[in-house]
């Protein structure tokens, strides 16, 4: 038979479909508590009872409907004004006689229903937001179907419907976050960047780039952009006299080429700055820093790099491969230096970092084999470890030009 928190379980489950029978009845006239679509509501499935459950548990089944009846609205106590109503009806069992069993248990009201399920406060936190975003921002009504209990989960209304409401105006702000003209504290859209990002994504989405995952990008903001480092291990091909090391944002070095001639051929990049910092001078060669590891990413769409020589030089472990990977994704013709089992051989290696299972589809069969072998035997070369003396005469054997 079921108890009075199978009951509560039962009920906790309409939740949502209580809050939005809310909305479908809403009158911004009439705040009525009543939910009239959905109440009265019955609950079916009490549990049967078979007269040989009532004669060999007679006392067990007395004490559930008690529990039942003690748990339910009472008319006439004052103190169970509001919950379930239990009804009882006579049935006719054999050996036994007439007893008394459950039949339906029936919530009548939003009333009962939030007595029942201790949902009082949240139903009303839910209503009041409810209000203040149909008055502000009545284009939201249908978020808000799909997204009901983010109106109890998130209650800071009035500030993010002053960010919804300046995007409307300005989809395209071009500014960073702190300075955008909204009077809310400058932290306030980083810290509900969730919520605010839903309800962007719903209200000017012909003004965003859906494929953007970066929220200042997505949302035509401006953003701390991580700085590319260029040196120029031939100085002659530095646009500034004798100057070497040039720092860029990504969109800088974008638009760069457009004003400059750089007229180099080969560009070497490493996975550890110190081996960025140390790379000897080259002739026709650049080498560039976009803060290491997995964060070559930031040059794939720099798209006048695609027409030079790529050059990587990584750790010798399944991360240095997978980052091997990663820059063929964007420049197919990558060649791999000192990432070969000659080269961990020659050096002492240690134990790596476990990585995960991946199919590295722009490895060479040999590059494949060494990868397979260092993940599966956890180990790892650093590119420190091997000496200055042998990089340098690697390098010169692959580039085939002379250090100057």
């Amino acid at each position: 038979m079921i108890t009075p928190k199978e009951i509560q379980k039962q009920c906790l489950t309409w939740w949502k479909e209580v809050l939005l029978a809310y909305i479908d009845n809403f009158n911004d006239t009439d705040l009525a508590d009543d939910v009239v679509s959905f109440f009265p509501r019955e609950i079916s499935r009490i549990g049967k009872i078979s007269s040989k459950d009532v004669l060999n548990k007679v006392l067990e089944h007395k004490k559930s409907i008690e529990l039942l009846q003690n748990d339910a609205k009472n008319d006439i106590k004052e103190s169970k004004k509001f919950g379930y109503k239990l009804v009882l009806e006579e049935k006719l069992f054999a050996k036994i006689g007439k007893q008394s069993v459950p039949s339906k248990i029936i919530i009548e009201s939003i009333k009962d229903y939030l007595k029942i399920t201790n949902k009082e406060k949240e139903y009303q936190l839910f209503r009041k937001n409810y209000a203040i975003i149909l008055k502000e921002l009545p284009l939201l009504n249908e978020w808000i179907k799909i997204n009901a209990l983010k109106l109890i989960e998130h209650n800071t209304w009035l500030d993010t419907l002053k960010v919804c409401q300046y995007f409307i105006a300005n989809p395209k702000p071009q500014l960073y976050i702190r300075q955008l003209p909204i009077d809310v504290h400058t932290k306030y859209i980083q810290e509900n960047e969730s919520v605010i990002a839903s309800l962007l994504n719903f209200l000017i989405t012909n003004d965003i780039d859906t494929n953007e995952k970066d929220f200042e990008k997505r949302f035509n903001l401006l953003s701390r952009e991580q700085l590319i480092r260029i040196r120029f291990l031939d100085v002659s091909k530095s646009p500034l006299q004798n100057i070497t090391d040039i720092s860029f944002t990504e969109k800088e070095l974008k638009n760069y080429y457009q004003n400059y001639d750089f007229s180099f051929d080969n560009i070497f990049i490493t996975e550890n700055l110190m081996n960025f910092l140390t790379l000897p001078k080259l002739k026709n060669t650049i080498a560039i820093w976009s803060g290491g590891g997995f964060s070559i990413s930031y040059l794939k769409n720099i798209d006048w790099l695609k027409e030079k020589k790529f050059y990587y030089w990584g750790d010798i472990d399944a991360q240095g491969f997978q980052i091997l990977n990663q820059c063929r994704s964007y420049f197919p013709s990558t060649i791999a230096i000192m990432m070969d089992e000659e080269t961990l051989e020659n050096f002492q290696f240690g134990a790596g970092t476990p990585a995960k299972n991946q199919v590295l589809q722009h490895l060479s069969d040999a590059e494949t084999t060494l990868y397979e072998y260092l993940k599966l035997n956890n180990i790892r070369l650093e590119q420190e470890k091997i000496t200055q003396i042998f990089a340098e005469a690697e390098i010169k054997k692959f580039l085939e030009i002379l250090l100057t």
